[in-house]
């Protein structure tokens, strides 16, 4: 005769494991790139007015490495709020509320940084 156990444990959350720290870490390194970039620009040509910096941010590559840098900070965010309601808020309506207030945060951020960089 063969027993079979069922387990009464209740499983929650979405489960994202990898992906989650896969997608924290490459846009941590991103982040970390351009960031060093911009503190070695800063030591070796110290920029003294609004004018060395807007030369900077004028050439598209820059414009294009700083969108990147700010999706990344957007993913980076949105991706470590998400674990952490997952893990702390139980209420479904709860979570998702604020889920949504996160994610219309972020998506009005990157508008308004779109709009500063090439407005």
């Amino acid at each position: 005769m063969v027993m079979v156990r069922r387990s009464n444990r209740v499983v929650t959350g979405a489960h994202y494991g990898l992906r989650d720290w896969l997608a924290q870490r490459v846009t941590a390194v991103l982040m970390a790139l351009y960031t060093v970039f911009v503190i070695t620009f800063t030591i070796l040509r110290h920029p003294v007015d609004y004018d060395d910096i807007r030369l900077l941010f004028d050439n598209q590559w820059m414009q294009i490495a700083s969108l990147l840098f700010f999706f990344a900070l957007c993913w980076h965010a949105w991706v470590g709020v998400r674990n952490v309601l997952m893990d702390y808020v139980h209420p479904m309506a709860a979570r998702l509320t604020i889920q949504i207030m996160v994610i219309t945060a972020l998506l009005f951020y990157f508008a308004w940084f779109v709009y500063i960089l090439w407005g």
